[in-house]
């Protein structure tokens, strides 16, 4: 695939899909800019990715202040001189209805996941236009077309991540500019042992994730990297305003995996 020598943004790359799409587009040729807000595991997912001879820049940012994401886009500018790829990673998980949510809850949810995106192609795609164009690549979620209980603001925000998709996909396409967005099923990352923790039993929990999906397991995070690494290389040069589903067939079964192995499925007509 060809990413040689392009530049790269990952926000949220100092762990799980972040980090793997980091390391996959240094792999394969790219220079990367992580830009993260956990200092302490930027530095080490820096010092790691050197190590394994990338080129690699850690920003330390909060990508949900305009401020901040201004400042970063700068520092990345000014270590590499031009930004070809962004990969809009960065997000969190929190649980609750629209009962429970609380309002701080709810921003943080949607400043984490959507407003970070929004804020970092905001200022991004500026520098991608003065250079002729680039890709961006968007981690949603298989919640971005169904929905969990119990996750009214990662599922709204998931939902939106879809919508800005599209919309930027069409807004730039003229600039030369592709944007497509993953939608990954239960990733193997830090996230996913956080949720799978507030349970009492997290091995039954993490062993009845992998069975709903028809590949009877969970992802790991360089397989989502690795669509993201097509997404943002030339070889998806007639793509834009995708939804790629990396989700082990989560989405395939109607009524789900228990209903397909008891046989006992409904089908809506």
């Amino acid at each position: 695939m060809s990413v040689k020598n392009k530049v790269a943004v990952v926000t949220g790359g100092a762990s799980g899909i972040g980090y793997a799409c980091a390391q996959e587009l240094g792999e394969q040729g790219a220079s990367v800019a992580i830009i993260d807000r956990e200092g302490c595991a930027g530095a080490r997912a820096l010092q790691e990715l050197r190590a394994l001879g990338g080129a690699v820049e850690f920003v330390r940012a909060d990508v949900s202040q305009s401020r901040d994401v201004e400042s970063a886009v700068r520092e990345v500018m000014t270590k590499f001189g031009r930004i070809d790829i962004l990969v809009n990673n960065a997000g969190i998980q929190r649980y609750g209805t629209v009962t429970t949510t609380s309002e701080e809850e709810w921003d943080e949810v949607l400043n984490a996941n959507l407003k970070s995106a929004f804020l970092v192609s905001k200022y991004v795609i500026p520098e991608m236009m003065h250079n002729g164009g680039g890709a961006v690549v968007i981690v949603a979620s298989v919640q971005s077309f169904a929905a969990q209980i119990n996750s009214a603001a990662y599922v709204s925000s998931k939902h939106a991540l879809l919508g800005l998709t599209r919309s930027m996909a069409i807004d730039y396409a003229k600039k030369c500019i592709r944007v497509n967005c993953v939608c990954p099923g239960a990733i193997d990352t830090p996230m996913l042992r956080w949720a799978v923790s507030l349970d009492p039993d997290p091995d039954r929990v993490m062993e009845a994730c992998g069975k709903s999906h028809v590949l009877g397991r969970i992802g790991h995070p360089r397989e989502v990297a690795r669509v993201v690494a097509f997404l943002a290389s030339d070889q998806a040069s007639f793509m834009t305003g995708s939804a790629v589903m990396v989700d082990g067939g989560l989405l395939v079964p109607a009524g789900g995996m228990a209903f397909q192995e008891t046989g006992t499925g409904a089908t809506s007509r």
